[in-house]
């Protein structure tokens, strides 16, 4: 199926990003149309109600058919609590401080997923399986099932079942976990200096048990850990993205960077040399959250990496994204 698509079209596939309004407009259009985003995520910015937003994800499925390019994922934050794009009295539960029970578990993911998949959203950018140590003021501590990754492993494995098994992606975030910083990575570079046996003992678990029960996708956290990696971050990482996460722990699913445009990285790294390392690292999604010229030069930067890279290196990826689009019914088995 990869062999049907131009490089320009794959060099799109790798992104997701968003954009401002609460209409189909001509942002939309250029990014579906001219730059064949893989993607769109959807924030507060561009909801309204109900029936206006099926009818914006509508717009945007029809028009990529239009244009004779694959559907999209059409992603969001929905964990519930703190981070909800969708407001009661549309949505209803609260996030995963208050899921204490398989049953709320299975109850939250259920639900959700109805109300995502009527409004026409197809990923949702949850669960939250970090993990903060015990008696330790965590930035996560509103956004966490708890203090012990056994519990967290539980019910975000619920989660991620329900969620999946109801035709919703399921992203379990932040790889390999932020429970241990009290920074916030949209303003500056958190770090974290735990040695890698102490991590594999708390904070790899929920991981390691959403790997086992074939989570859609991971999401890469802004975070640098200096035992793992001193120089970049886990979304920029070769090192945890490649040789911890593929390599070490077997994950062959999607692999998602956080948004680009967070000051953590955008302080600290060119947009180029982020993408760079995002190809070579085997991440297959470049996540870049905001309207502006970022996301033009991100599709510039991934097609010349594409024109300049053997065959292999540039449609594993490609692979990864159009097999679990097949797989969850966004794309028809015809194309194959």
């Amino acid at each position: 199926m990869e062999n049907q698509l131009s490089l320009h079209q794959k060099a799109g596939q790798r992104l997701m990003a968003g954009f401002d309004g609460t209409c189909f407009n001509e942002d939309l259009k250029f990014l579906i149309g001219t730059l064949c985003v893989g993607g769109i995520i959807l924030f507060s910015r561009n909801i309204e109600n109900p029936s206006q937003i099926k009818k914006l994800c509508f717009a945007i499925q029809e028009f990529a058919k239009e244009k004779k390019q694959l559907p999209l994922f059409i992603a969001i934050d929905q964990e519930g609590g703190e981070v909800a794009r969708l407001k009661k009295p549309f949505s209803i539960f609260p996030g995963n401080p208050y899921i204490k029970t398989i049953d709320q578990a299975k109850d939250f993911a259920v639900t959700t997923a109805k109300e995502l998949t009527e409004i026409g959203v197809n990923m949702n950018m949850s669960p939250v399986l970090d993990v903060p140590p015990n008696n330790f003021k965590s930035i996560m501590d509103g956004r966490v099932f708890g203090n012990d990754p056994a519990v967290t492993a539980i019910l975000g494995s619920t989660v991620i079942d329900c969620f999946q098994k109801n035709n919703i992606i399921a992203v379990a975030k932040h790889f390999p976990g932020i429970g241990r910083t009290i920074l916030d990575s949209h303003i500056s570079m958190p770090y974290i200096d735990t040695d890698f046996k102490t991590l594999e003992a708390s904070d790899f678990i929920p991981f390691k048990k959403a790997i086992k029960n074939k989570v859609c996708g991971i999401m890469l956290s802004h975070i640098l850990y200096t035992r793992l990696d001193q120089n970049f971050p886990a979304s920029l990482s070769f090192k945890i993205a490649k040789k911890i996460l593929r390599d070490e722990m077997g994950y062959d699913g999607l692999v998602l960077t956080d948004d680009l445009d967070m000051g953590s990285v955008k302080k600290n790294y060119t947009l180029k040399k982020s993408i760079s390392n995002i190809f070579d690292a085997e991440i297959d999604i470049v996540l870049i959250c905001h309207k502006g010229p970022n996301i033009k030069t991100a599709f510039d930067e991934l097609k010349k990496l594409s024109e300049q890279s053997e065959k292999e290196k540039i449609d594993t990826p490609i692979k990864r994204i159009l097999n679990l689009k097949l797989k969850m019914g966004i794309i028809s088995g015809l194309l194959q």
